[in-house]
């Protein structure tokens, strides 16, 4: 793992950190979660567009600078230290995006690639069910054969960004009579679409940062499957493993958070009592960021993000809560009933569920990494 950086690198680096410094939004932009909000956020999208620097890493002509990965991992540092809005894209632009360069096809890229980069088309997720939470593989939701396409019916729950996004991507059941990850396809479809219906889930503050989604036979032309048809599962892990890995959380995030916590002890008058667990919250982000390193090293040397994922997610998720649960220790009763602590608080929450639960990821950690059997039934 080479930690030095090349003169293209260092020049990036300047130029993305200048180009922050002087078009980062003041005040920040309203909450995205939020109809006010969530148009703000896709103009600022159509700005880091202009710039080249909504997906730094895509090829040039899906708005990219086809940088490298070590370039995309410094990007994201510079644009957390610089307190830049929260990407209202990510969905499509971290875990869609990788999917399609995968497994999609050039008209499919061409088509979907472009105005996701640009924020004119903003993806959800479309992956929980009522009864397929973690264990997604006993999903419902189906998609039966008609003319040109397919027609989508059943229930998904817990979709990020749903509430105003125009469009979702996930799993339909389109084999009955396989069982589990057998006989699933992958689908992108129209949240607009005849038959989609959306209901907004209030979270604590009131405001929709998910939704529910119901299809009652909706039309998808066969041009929206990403992959061959009963192989969704294989076609999902790319997006899980991206959502647990590489892209969704990248140390940037955790690098910022851990030198405003830093920041914050000081500002209390250093309280030894919360020492240790301020300078471990600082310590883990960094050693987060070698790990990222690493993991770099392997994709460009033609590694893959594989089930190591799972030991990344479990990481960066407990970390969140650590360092947000120490800052309002040292903010105390009063700290903690508003401000950006107590909203990251609330969201570090739900870290260790989405993505695949902390309990998942230890599964997968044990039987696919460790080589451990699994536990003996009658």
């Amino acid at each position: 793992m080479d930690l030095d950086v090349d003169a293209a690198t260092a020049a990036f680096v300047t130029e993305v950190r200048e180009w922050l410094a002087e078009n980062v939004p003041r005040p920040a932009l309203p909450s995205m979660d939020t109809a006010e909000g969530f148009a703000a956020h896709r103009e600022w999208e159509a700005k880091l567009a202009d710039a080249r620097l909504s997906v730094v890493s895509w090829p040039r002509a899906y708005h990219g600078r086809e940088a490298s990965l070590l370039q995309w991992v410094l990007f994201e540092e510079e644009y957390y230290a610089a307190g830049a809005p929260g990407r209202v894209g990510q969905n499509g632009i971290f875990m869609l995006a990788p999917t399609l360069f995968e497994h999609g096809t050039r008209e499919q890229q061409d088509r979907i690639l472009p105005p996701m980069a640009r924020g004119e088309e903003v993806w959800a997720q479309a992956w929980s069910e009522p009864e397929a939470g973690s264990d997604i593989a006993a999903l419902r939701s189906r998609a039966e054969r008609t003319d040109g396409g397919w027609l989508l019916s059943g229930q998904k729950t817990w979709s990020s960004r749903a509430a105003f996004a125009d469009k979702a991507f996930g799993l339909f059941r389109t084999d009955p009579a396989e069982r589990r990850h057998r006989g699933l396809t992958y689908f992108m479809v129209d949240l607009r679409a005849d038959g989609v219906g959306v209901r907004p889930i209030p979270q604590l503050d009131g405001e929709p940062g998910f939704a529910e989604i119901f299809f009652d036979e909706v039309f998808v032309p066969d041009r929206d499957v990403i992959g061959a048809v009963g192989e969704g599962w294989r076609v999902a892990m790319t997006t899980a493993n991206n959502e647990r890995g590489l892209s969704l959380r990248s140390p940037g995030r955790f690098l910022a958070a851990a030198d405003r916590l830093v920041d914050l002890w000081r500002e209390c008058g250093e309280p030894e009592a919360t020492a240790d667990r301020v300078a471990d919250a600082w310590i883990s982000a960094r050693a987060y960021q070698l790990y990222t390193f690493g993991t770099v090293t392997r994709l460009e040397s033609g590694g893959g993000l594989g089930p190591e994922s799972s030991v990344n997610k479990l990481f960066w998720s407990r970390l969140d809560l650590e360092l947000h649960e120490t800052a309002l220790d040292l903010l105390g009763p009063e700290g903690e009933l508003t401000g950006p602590w107590t909203d990251g608080y609330l969201f570090s929450l739900a870290g260790p569920i989405y993505g695949g639960t902390d309990q998942i990821q230890r599964n997968t950690i044990a039987e696919r990494l460790l080589k451990l059997p699994r536990e003996a039934r009658p």
